[in-house]
């Protein structure tokens, strides 16, 4: 199957440099370009793009608006966001996670790097910087708008999952495919990949960045200090 790309970003160069790398892909195709957060809001819902490559930084409408809204948008919830940034780990970012992204990747990384983002966010996974920490995230993450970060409402919700179920979610917060936990909890990795599933359901997820995210702001999983 082939993944439909849209290009986001302020910078014609830039773009013009995506869609080659992304174009010269047989599993890929760029759909469309956009130089704005709305512009892009708006292709998304038109050319039935699978995975939006998003400048965070954008004038007008931002990149973190833009994501806002393909997340808030029922007809977009197939599409995933990928927030393209050139400081990997700010507190735009962890908004734009938030806001329904499903990771972010720097500017400056490698052209396969970028290719396996298309791929691991179209498929469905979490993707986090390969240059930034997962503790680093986390403490990001934790930077709510209480003391700890900590959202009462996503812990309660929580009350819906399993005890495995439970399990399963601390394990994709650190980061872990299907094969790792399955390798941890002894179980096959049909099994992790229902409770993932069962889990997304119930917590209302996009995605594992999703996953991540409730992990985190409930308190079932604390940010590293060291």
């Amino acid at each position: 199957m082939t993944i439909r790309v849209l290009l986001a970003d302020d910078q014609a160069l830039l773009r013009s440099a995506f869609r080659v790398l992304v174009d010269s892909e047989p599993d890929m195709e760029v759909v469309g370009e956009a130089s704005d957060g709305a512009e892009a809001v708006l292709l998304a819902q038109e050319s039935g793009a699978d995975v939006v490559l998003m400048d965070i930084r954008m004038p007008g409408t931002d990149g973190l608006a833009a994501t806002r809204l393909i997340s808030a948008d029922p007809s977009l919830a197939r599409v995933r966001v990928v927030i393209l940034t050139t400081f990997e780990v700010d507190d735009y970012v962890v908004q734009a996670l938030r806001a329904g992204a499903s990771g972010f990747l720097g500017k400056g990384s490698e052209p396969e790097e970028l290719l396996n983002a298309i791929r691991v966010a179209a498929g469905g996974d979490a993707l986090l910087s390969p240059v930034a920490t997962k503790g680093l995230i986390a403490r990001f993450l934790a930077q709510g708008d209480g003391d700890d970060g900590r959202d009462p409402a996503r812990s309660d919700r929580l009350d819906a999952l399993t005890g495995r179920e439970r399990e399963v979610l601390v394990q994709v917060a650190g980061g872990h495919s299907n094969d790792e936990i399955a390798e941890r909890l002894e179980v096959s990795p049909l099994t992790v990949k229902t409770h993932v599933n069962r889990a997304m359901a119930k917590l209302g997820a996009r995605d594992r960045a999703q996953l991540v995210v409730i992990a985190y702001e409930s308190g079932l999983v604390r940010p590293r200090t060291d």
